[in-house]
């Protein structure tokens, strides 16, 4: 499928320049396109996922992707789709930030293929090397103050007020788009919608200084059909690091997706293809209780994010957990579901025996254990929820009073649960 058809079925386009140029020159054989990430954190998130997936298909198809790490105007901060002034960190930060994302991104983009390999640069190469005057003589007298404040990136921050910092940023990314063009033939930028304005500046900028015809797309900005952000869980962003989400984490995002989601993200998130999308589509319809739609989704963007064992892993402990069997889980699975999920408790068993308040002969207390651990407000408060069988120990009921050392998992955890829905972690230091 022509490149443009497989994007426009997947609902990446929201808008580009002149289409039918740019299907020409497509069809005429491999174009250079590039796509920019600012480095406002150490890890990409799932919001990330759109335009890597998007330079990854059009490298599938052909075409010699490049991943613009933005270590320069990181420093100055884009003011699109943003209400105020972002805070400025230092280029220490920023450059720690640039090299956390572009270990993410060799991950997602081929660099090693023949024709079309794949290219990660920073804009700090270049913008750290201009001269003030210079760039304004040069490039700065292209962009007149009626064009800059008609682009919705400044005109929406006028009210509340943007700083000529924000201001230039357009400009430097029109750099960017005519840079990249001199020193490596790109003619394709694309990015989220909320680029637009920017884009279009560096098509202008190129026309102007290079005499070049290049072109831009863009992806539409994404909601979840709840209106909720995408991307954002209830423990806050998903995170593509599975230092700051775990693997298990990220494949719960995916496999809870809504069924008038589901579709939409296996278009966008997955290379399967259509016709398998269309399968997967009349099965939500026909048996949406089944959710296989949401669990190929969920095996599909966790595999290509975090690797084939990753993605196994996470299936094994949702299965262990959805059916009780924690004790299946070692302690690398009881770690990845848990620690950072839920509420911890650690227990260093010399400090509390000399306490002589949470161990008897035979196991742990379990009323001073709900205490201690905060799962249960008072004695009374525990008391009663053992005697209303609210207490679950790695996914059993317990109604007696003791805890003996076997039935901590992997030799040192309890999985506390009271009620339906409130998990608690207990983990033995010693």
């Amino acid at each position: 499928m022509d490149v443009l058809d497989d994007l426009a079925f997947r609902g990446y386009i929201f808008q580009m320049t002149d289409e039918d140029k740019l299907r020409r020159r497509l069809a005429e054989g491999r174009m250079t396109l590039y796509c920019g990430f600012d480095p406002t954190a150490d890890s990409l998130h799932a919001g990330s996922l759109v335009p890597i997936m998007g330079l990854r298909r059009f490298q599938d198809a052909g075409h010699k992707p490049i991943a613009l790490v933005g270590g320069g105007t990181g420093l100055i901060g884009d003011p699109s789709g943003k209400a105020e002034e972002r805070q400025l960190n230092s280029l220490e930060v920023v450059q720690a930030y640039t090299e956390g994302q572009r270990a993410q991104l060799e991950k997602y983009l081929d660099f090693e293929a023949v024709h079309n390999s794949a290219l990660m640069v920073s804009n700090y190469t270049w913008l750290s090397e201009l001269r003030t005057i210079e760039f304004l003589r040069d490039v700065g007298k292209h962009f007149s103050m009626g064009y800059m404040l008609g682009k919705e990136s400044v005109s929406s921050r006028l009210s509340t007020g943007i700083s000529f910092t924000e201001f230039s940023y357009m400009v430097l990314q029109a750099y960017d788009f005519m840079e990249l063009n001199r020193e490596y033939g790109c003619e394709l930028q694309i990015g989220g919608s909320d680029q637009w304005g920017n884009i279009t500046a560096g098509i202008e900028l190129c026309r102007r200084m290079l005499n070049k015809t290049v072109y831009g797309l863009t992806f539409p900005l994404l909601e979840k059909s709840d209106g909720t952000k995408f991307g954002k869980t209830e423990t806050g962003t998903l995170w593509l690091d599975p230092e700051k989400t775990s693997p298990y984490q990220f494949y719960q995002f995916w496999v809870n997706a809504a069924d008038r989601d589901v579709v939409k993200f296996l278009k966008l998130f997955t290379f399967l293809s259509r016709e398998r999308i269309e399968e997967l589509e009349r099965e939500v319809e026909a048996r949406p209780e089944k959710r296989e739609a949401q669990r190929v989704l969920a095996e599909e963007v966790t595999t290509f994010i975090h690797g084939v064992a990753a993605k196994n892993r996470a299936v094994h402990i949702s299965e262990a957990l959805f059916y009780g069997n924690l004790q299946d889980l070692n302690e690398q699975e009881i770690e990845e579901a848990f620690r950072g999920n839920v509420p911890f408790y650690d227990i260093n068993t010399p400090s509390f025996q000399r306490k002589g308040t949470l161990f008897a002969e035979g196991g742990v207390i379990l009323l001073n254990l709900l205490v201690f651990t905060g799962i249960s407000s008072s004695k009374r408060q525990a008391r009663e929820d053992i005697m209303n069988g609210a207490i679950y120990i790695n996914g059993e009921r317990w109604t007696t009073g003791l805890i003996g050392p076997d039935e901590r998992l992997a030799g040192k955890y309890l999985v506390i649960r009271r009620g339906k829905r409130s998990y608690f972690l207990v983990r033995w230091l010693t």
